[in-house]
């Protein structure tokens, strides 16, 4: 019996996936699956470029709104939340479309890998980030290098959030976040993924970026980080997330407000630049033209799935 297609759309930040995906399941009766890391926070909106009600045009989006800030949120948590909603999509009738620029929640569906829902162990965190207070990050993340060398060249020097879970995966089960990756990669996948991104050329995509960030700080970032810092006690991952940290850093008066907008814009560029590396990796990616309008790129996909003939 073949199995269920599903249609993926990633790439990085500010490369148009929001819009082209709203577009196509207009086209073919399409819903969408979010397969962004901070999206899934409420109250975080401009600073995830969360698609507004408007911008939604009705269609449907899982995976968006899910959790408080609070709350910490695992790979496994999204695969397995993830998974339950296409399989509703598609018993509705509907095309599940899945889009997102964090690559780890991408491959936790198309390579079927599964990221071991660890119990976590507050103590050991606790001891973790005392170390990078006392020590500085870079210790840890020599020490993940050392460790799981082959995980760490996917992040950068000042990723605290994935410096500390490469070596909190290796602490809790005694194996590199590479190795169970390796081992879960042979299951066969449930759906049938059909997987594209939106090349740009490089300073056409830094010029989107750089102008995204300048529109969210128009749109009142700064404020929605205030709201959020008033709002909720305490923040394990969501404002390590791009774009808030460096609004708490100017918050806190630690730079001027021209330093935090640079900043945002600076390190949006080189996660960009991660995710290209990343999804350039998944040799099963078909890579559209960013510079083709959407009617364009929507028609490569259809005639790529071979839709009408299905």
């Amino acid at each position: 019996m073949p199995k269920e297609k599903v249609i993926v759309i990633c790439g990085a930040t500010a490369s148009g996936k929001t819009a082209l995906s709203i577009e196509l399941a207009k086209k073919i009766d399409g819903v969408i699956v979010s397969a962004d890391s901070m999206q899934i926070y409420k109250d975080m909106n401009i600073g995830t470029a969360k698609p507004t009600a408007q911008e939604m045009q009705g269609i449907p989006h899982y995976m968006i709104d899910c959790i408080s800030p609070e709350q910490r949120f695992s790979v496994a948590e999204y695969k397995k939340l993830a998974k339950q909603a296409i399989r509703k999509i598609i018993e509705k009738g509907k095309i599940p479309i899945v889009v997102g620029g964090t690559g780890l929640y991408i491959d936790s569906l198309i390579y079927e890998i599964e990221y071991p829902n660890i119990e976590f162990d507050e103590e050991y965190r606790k001891l973790l980030e005392k170390k990078v207070q006392e020590e500085g990050l870079e210790t840890l993340y020599q020490e993940a290098k050392r460790i799981d060398e082959k995980a760490v060249q996917k992040i950068s020097h000042n990723d605290q959030k994935r410096i500390l879970r490469i070596l909190e995966i290796y602490h809790a089960t005694g194996k590199t976040k590479t190795q169970q990756e390796e081992e879960s990669r042979k299951k066969e996948t449930e759906f049938d993924y059909y997987v594209y991104a939106l090349n740009w050329d490089r300073d056409v995509l830094y010029d989107r970026i750089n102008q995204r960030v300048d529109i969210m700080l128009q749109q009142g970032l700064v404020n929605e980080v205030r709201t959020i810092l008033n709002k909720y006690v305490h923040f394990p991952t969501a404002m390590q997330g791009l774009g808030y940290k460096e609004v708490v850093e100017y918050l806190e008066e630690k730079c001027t407000k021209e330093e935090m907008t640079e900043k945002i814009k600076q390190e949006t560029r080189r996660y960009a630049k991660r995710q290209l590396t990343w999804f350039r990796k998944n040799k099963q990616t078909m890579w559209l033209e960013g510079n083709k309008s959407t009617e364009e790129n929507i028609q490569v996909i259809l005639e790529d799935i071979n839709w009408k003939n299905n």
